[in-house]
């Protein structure tokens, strides 16, 4: 590994600690390197609090001056709710600025890193870019296309269940795996479910931050910004006493009449109309409303027919699956409803990880072929 590629991965792993608090901004970590040492170190915590470039600065002081700057992302160059992180950078006097990617955020792409050469710093840009953007890959997906990036998790038995047919689903896995389904959720800008599985499962949907696993720091800072809960329900058969929404304030997705609008804001909640047809949401502009809302990452958390439905019209990004060590039988329901023909129609997907969580284990796999579009049915 090079000496640049080093100081980066610390500045990746800094970054990461921001995963479950920067919404809607991007996971940032900076390291400030002096004679082929650390100086200053940073990362950006929440929204609106500085980024972490001054972080860094701050801590090196005096020391910045002359130093290299390692930076996971292009720093800023537009006023903001913060000021501009380039300009911090030329102010302190360093010498060269070393960026793992370019920022999408078409306010800045490139600008950032063009105002720092025009300083008179050296800089390059693509240092370990590919781990920089997978750290991201929400943020990157909004400014890039419009959408969020959209992960849906599954939990399965050995043969492929996810129910038994009278649809008693608790628990499939173990405690680790639904530590790990917490930790999803803090992760993401919003936690989106059908109104069947709120019903069938009596589901909130919230973050349980005794189940995170996180340290004190981490865990104060999911706290701070739990995501929203979306619920997608069309006909609105999911009540108002039901525990999701007694759980906090929600958004309800739904083609249903306005006229019961003013309903649900009374009880905190927000009631989005969205086009569709015969009562079904349109996913795309849904995911397309929450892009433009600031929404990075998508959990979806449903039953077969809506999780079917993102799987059909293409628009996963990425499945997170688990798979406990039991069979629930042939009577059992399906993991998607996914209804195909012939084996040419099936969805190729790659496996990017395997582990074991806990007695259970954790399949990721994303989509290589984009599928046709098709009705959503919930």
């Amino acid at each position: 590994m090079t000496v640049d590629n080093a100081f980066m991965a610390r500045a990746l792993e800094l970054a990461r600690k921001g995963l479950y608090s920067t919404h809607p901004n991007p996971r940032v970590g900076c390291v400030i390197v002096q004679d082929g040492r650390i100086v200053g170190e940073g990362w950006h915590a929440r929204s609106g609090e500085p980024h972490a470039e001054v972080h860094a600065l701050r801590q090196a002081g005096a020391r910045a001056k002359g130093a290299t700057a390692y930076v996971t992302l292009e720093p800023c160059s537009h006023h903001g709710r913060t000021p501009p992180c380039a300009d911090a950078l030329i102010d302190a006097g360093v010498a060269r600025v070393v960026a793992a990617m370019q920022d999408p955020n078409p306010q800045v792409s490139g600008s950032g890193l063009l105002r720092l050469m025009q300083a008179g710093i050296a800089v390059q840009s693509g240092v370990l870019e590919a781990q920089a953007r997978e750290l991201n890959a929400g943020f990157i997906k909004r400014m890039e296309q419009g959408l969020p990036f959209v992960r849906v998790k599954l939990a399965m038995s050995l043969d492929g269940r996810t129910a038994m047919a009278s649809g008693e689903s608790q628990w499939i896995t173990g405690p680790a795996a639904r530590s790990a389904v917490q930790r999803l959720r803090a992760r993401s800008s919003v936690v989106l479910s059908g109104a069947d599985t709120v019903l069938a499962d009596d589901a909130r949907l919230t973050v349980r931050n005794e189940e995170l696993g996180l340290n004190a720091e981490l865990s104060a800072l999911a706290d701070a910004r739990p995501p929203l809960r979306v619920l997608i329900d069309g006909r609105l058969r999911v009540p108002l006493d039901a525990a999701f929404f007694q759980a906090g304030a929600a958004m309800v997705a739904t083609c249903a009449a306005a006229t019961a609008r003013d309903r649900y804001l009374s009880e905190g909640h927000e009631l989005l109309a969205v086009p569709g047809s015969n009562g079904h949401v349109d996913l795309r502009k849904l995911l397309v409303e929450l892009a433009a809302r600031g929404s990075n990452e998508i959990l979806v958390e449903a039953g077969p027919r809506l999780a079917g439905a993102f799987a059909r019209q293409g628009l996963v990004d990425e499945y997170q699956i688990f798979v406990a060590a039991k069979f629930l039988g042939s009577s059992a329901r399906p993991l998607l409803d996914l209804p195909l023909g012939r084996m040419a129609e099936a969805p190729q997907l790659k496996i990017t990880d395997i582990r074991a969580v806990g007695d259970d284990w954790r399949i990721i796999a994303v989509p290589l072929v984009v599928a046709a579009e098709a009705v959503v049915p919930h």
